[in-house]
C-alpha cells in the first residue's frame, strides 16, 4: 500500500474501513517486524535469555512512567465522561497490578533496587520518552492515540500470538496455561493477551477510528507519522534489549 495513501482514498475501496486499520496497512512490513519479532517470540517461548529480558524490564519500567503521564493527558482531551472513565480504570490496572509485576520480576531476576528505581534511559527509551512527550504536549486527543494506540496494539497483538502458540487452548487459567514458563515470562504474556486488555486496545483503537477521518490532510499526516514512528521504536526497543544483552554476554569473566 502506498504510504502517500489518503484514509479517503483507502476507505473508498474497502468494505467496513477502519482508521486504525489504514495506519497499520500503510508500512505492514514495520508492523510485522514489530509483532513477529524474536525477542518476543523468544519470551513466548520461555527461550529469551534472563539477561535480555532484565535489560527489557528495566527500560519499560522507565517508559511506563511516561506512559502513566500521556493517558493522563488522553483523561484530559477526551470529549465524555464514560470515555475518561474508561481511560482511568487502565491506569489503575498500569498502577497497581503492573507496578506489583515488576517489583515481583525485578526480584526474581536478581535485579538491583538502584537500576530499576532510577532505571537510566537507554538512546531508544529516550527517544521513545521524547515521542510521548511532544504528542501529548503539541497535539490533541488524535495525536496522542496515535502514539497510545500502537503502544498497546503492538503488545496485544504479540502476546495473543504468543498464548495461542504456545499455551493450551482448551486449558482453564490465563491464556499461558500449560506454556511453562516462569512467572515472570506468563505474567508478561499474560497481562498483553487476556479479554480485558484485548478489550481495552479494540475500544482505544475505536477512538482513534472515530477521530481519524475527521482530521484535516494536515493533522491525518501528523498522526499518520505518529503511528510509525512509535512502531519503528517498538521495533528498535526490542533490538535494543537483545543487543544489550550480548553485550553484557561478551564483557562477563
Amino acid at each position: 500500500m502506498s504510504g502517500g495513501e489518503t484514509y479517503a482514498d483507502y476507505a473508498a475501496g474497502v468494505d467496513d474501513p477502519r482508521f486504525t486499520e489504514w495506519l497499520r496497512d500503510r508500512d505492514r512490513t514495520a508492523w510485522d517486524a514489530a509483532v513477529d519479532h524474536r525477542f518476543v517470540r523468544e519470551l513466548g517461548a520461555g527461550t529469551l535469555s534472563e539477561a535480555a529480558f532484565a535489560h527489557y524490564l528495566v527500560q519499560d519500567y522507565a517508559f511506563v512512567g511516561e506512559l502513566v503521564g500521556t493517558f493522563g493527558y488522553a483523561v484530559g482531551q477526551v470529549p465524555d465522561m464514560a470515555a475518561k472513565r474508561r481511560l482511568v480504570e487502565f491506569l489503575d490496572t498500569v498502577t497497581d497490578e503492573e507496578d506489583d509485576y515488576f517489583e515481583r520480576s525485578f526480584a526474581a531476576l536478581g535485579v538491583d533496587d538502584s537500576r530499576w528505581q532510577n532505571p537510566e534511559p537507554s538512546a531508544v527509551t529516550a527517544q521513545f520518552l521524547d515521542l510521548l512527550g511532544r504528542a501529548a504536549r503539541e497535539g490533541g486527543y488524535a495525536e496522542t492515540l496515535a502514539v497510545l494506540v500502537p503502544a498497546e496494539w503492538v503488545y496485544e497483538s504479540w502476546a495473543t500470538a504468543a498464548a495461542e502458540r504456545h499455551g493450551d487452548p482448551d486449558a482453564d487459567g490465563p491464556p499461558s496455561a500449560g506454556m511453562g514458563l516462569p512467572f515472570y515470562f506468563a505474567e508478561w504474556v499474560d497481562l498483553h493477551a487476556v479479554p480485558p486488555f484485548r478489550a481495552f486496545v479494540d475500544w482505544l483503537r475505536g477512538q482513534l477510528d472515530a477521530v481519524g477521518p475527521t482530521l484535516s490532510p494536515r493533522r491525518e499526516a501528523r498522526v499518520a507519522a505518529l503511528f510509525d514512528r512509535t512502531v519503528e521504536l517498538e521495533v528498535q526497543f526490542f533490538e535494543s534489549a537483545s543487543d544489550a544483552a550480548a553485550d553484557e554476554r561478551e564483557v562477563s569473566p
